[in-house]
């Protein structure tokens, strides 16, 4: 892995979520209980599939790098250091780095009973490439 300087520790290989990701993710727990915090790491170029957090909203806390963030029928956002993001429930998105840029940001869920992620189609080159 090649030295990318950040506030929060990288993780590891993010191996259990890798099937949702095109290219390499990283996953550092930092807190878990009645708010799940990770510190979620994006190689250049990766970036999650579309997918809906059902039941739950999602926070990101950028910290490092560039990124982008998009809900399904809006534009790319680019996200930089300090660029919070609320993702409602129910809102399909996917978020991840910027071609040239490794890319980190927090990702802070509630934990509710009835809560679960659903995984979607991959975000495809022809989409990324155009941001």
């Amino acid at each position: 892995m090649t030295e990318f300087e950040q506030m929060f520790p990288t993780g590891e290989p993010n191996d259990a979520y890798a099937q949702y990701f095109s290219g390499q993710s990283y996953l550092a727990p930092l807190a878990s209980g009645d708010a799940n915090v990770n510190n979620v790491t994006f190689e250049p170029g990766c970036r999650n599939n579309w997918h809906i957090h059902h039941g739950a909203q999602q926070v990101l806390i950028c910290t490092a790098g560039t990124g982008w963030y998009q809900a399904e029928g809006e534009p790319a956002q680019e996200l930089q250091p300090g660029t919070v993001v609320t993702v409602p429930a129910e809102v399909k998105h996917w978020h991840g780095a910027a071609a040239g840029s490794w890319f980190s940001h927090l990702a802070v869920m509630v934990p509710k009973d009835d809560a679960s992620n659903e995984w979607l189609e991959p975000v495809s080159d022809e989409e990324y490439d155009a941001l």
